[in-house]
């Protein structure tokens, strides 16, 4: 049997998660888990080989086992130890942000006084942020968790695969938007001026519809929220002023008919310029995948998953097409096929 270590001390709990729950069990490979506090207070102190770890203990921990593979869950700041990882150990690293991993130095200088420069600054300073690219430069091999992201380079790291969730009856259409209500990532502003509409139209007066946001409004966006749903008589939104636990996430994505999902475009890591969809996965996939439901993506976002839905001129009518239309994700992301699939990485991660 291979060992593995997989390392997540700095963010993407969600993602840790996902390969605990798919790695149980496994007769082909043992795993450790060396996770921060957050991490662990985040995923509910999961049952396993869990070892509480900091950029401070992880090497000596890493050497005190002989591992076949290291995985690195992020690699966002810990730019020195990381590299020492990858120096050392056969390391994998699973990559968030594709531009932000070939930034040259002097972009990072200059993008450390755009924003959240005393934060900046430690990375630079303490946590060897000029050599971020070198730690994936000196890792064996480098994932993605978007399969239309990989690449010769980029590797596939398959993770998600559909729950067996009993769909819950409800009298309403219910619409999901999950995310943090944030402008920033979302064009919540679009949203909003599709409801106006929708609650305008004769159809949603006969058949009342539930639109739900699921993650923390604040700001701006709350206000509007507040002042939208005044407006409205046939249309129910729900929106949280607070962050959203795992189970109340759960419990409304397993109530979904469809998710309707408004990512922008844009958007930026460390002031470098992402793409959804080409430099940068986004997390709605994974959900999509997770909760067996379809998704609507706005029209620019080109993707051939059969899942994924562009958003039209007529939301009424794709929404109502959607309630009726269903896809098999059991055939394709059921757990079994989807683990196999990881664990034929593994042993190609191991062997080359």
């Amino acid at each position: 049997m291979k060992s593995i270590a997989y390392i997540e001390i700095d963010t993407h709990a969600e993602v840790a998660q996902d390969f605990i729950e798919i790695m149980q069990d496994s007769a082909e490979f043992n795993v450790d888990y060396y996770f921060s506090k957050r991490i662990i207070d985040e995923i509910g102190h999961p049952e396993g080989n869990i070892f509480l770890s900091e950029s401070s203990m992880i090497l000596d921990q890493l050497k005190s086992k002989r591992y076949d593979l290291i995985v690195i869950g992020t690699v966002h700041r810990y730019f020195n130890t990381f590299r020492t990882i990858a120096e050392e150990y056969n390391t994998a690293i699973i990559v968030h942000n594709i531009n932000f991993i070939q930034s040259s130095k002097w972009s990072l200088l200059k993008n450390i006084f755009k924003t959240d420069t005393v934060y900046r600054l430690k990375l630079w300073w303490k946590e060897g942020l000029f050599y971020s690219s070198k730690v994936y430069q000196k890792a064996k091999n480098l994932l993605v968790l978007d399969e239309e992201l990989s690449s010769d380079r980029l590797k596939f790291l398959p993770l998600f695969y559909t729950r067996d969730y009993t769909k819950q009856d409800h009298k309403n259409f219910t619409i999901v938007i999950p995310g943090g209500v944030s402008q920033k990532r979302r064009d919540y502003q679009r949203v909003i001026s599709v409801i106006k509409k929708l609650e305008n139209n004769p159809d949603i007066q006969k058949k009342p519809m539930e639109i739900i946001f699921l993650g923390k409004a604040k700001n701006n966006e709350l206000k509007q929220l507040i002042d939208l749903e005044r407006t409205l008589k046939y249309i129910n939104i729900t929106y949280f002023k607070e962050r959203v636990s795992q189970l109340d996430f759960n419990n409304w994505m397993q109530k979904a008919d469809v998710l309707w999902c408004p990512i922008q475009e844009e958007t930026e890591f460390f002031s470098q310029k992402e793409i959804y969809g080409k430099t940068k996965m986004t997390g709605n996939i994974g959900d999509a995948i997770k909760f067996g439901k379809m998704a609507v993506f706005p029209e620019n976002y080109q993707s051939k998953l059969g899942f994924i839905i562009s958003d039209q001129s007529d939301m009424i009518m794709l929404f109502e097409e959607l309630k009726n239309n269903q896809f098999d994700f059991q055939k394709d992301y059921n757990k079994k096929t989807v683990k196999e699939k990881l664990e034929t990485l593994l042993k190609s991660l191991i062997s080359t």
